[in-house]
């Protein structure tokens, strides 16, 4: 952590990850620690955009590829920039099911 200050425009954020009292802000090519929860983060974005997909992580909507079962049959997110994938858990799983 530094004494810099980076301005990222909201629609290059991928998604947002806790890392303990930190969020980890994921864009295309780079990523970056800001000191805030990502529980502080959910009151101020909007929600048609971002999406929780499991209480550590939220999804930019427009960056989600598909939703498909593992082999162990949990759901996954897959995304269209990057190549993580994150498990949806069964609180957030109602969003998917309306599509």
């Amino acid at each position: 952590m530094g004494n810099s200050l980076r301005l990222i425009a909201i629609d290059a954020v991928i998604y947002f990850q806790s890392d303990n009292k930190y969020t980890r802000v994921v864009l295309i090519d780079s990523e970056v620690l800001i000191k805030r929860t990502l529980k502080e983060l959910l009151t101020e974005l909007d929600p048609e955009q971002f999406w929780q997909i499991h209480r550590s992580t939220v999804v930019n909507a427009l960056e989600i590829a598909a939703i498909e079962p593992n082999l162990g049959g949990q759901l996954v997110g897959k995304l269209k920039t990057r190549r993580e994938q994150f498990p949806v858990s069964d609180s957030f799983i109602q969003r998917f099911r309306k599509m």
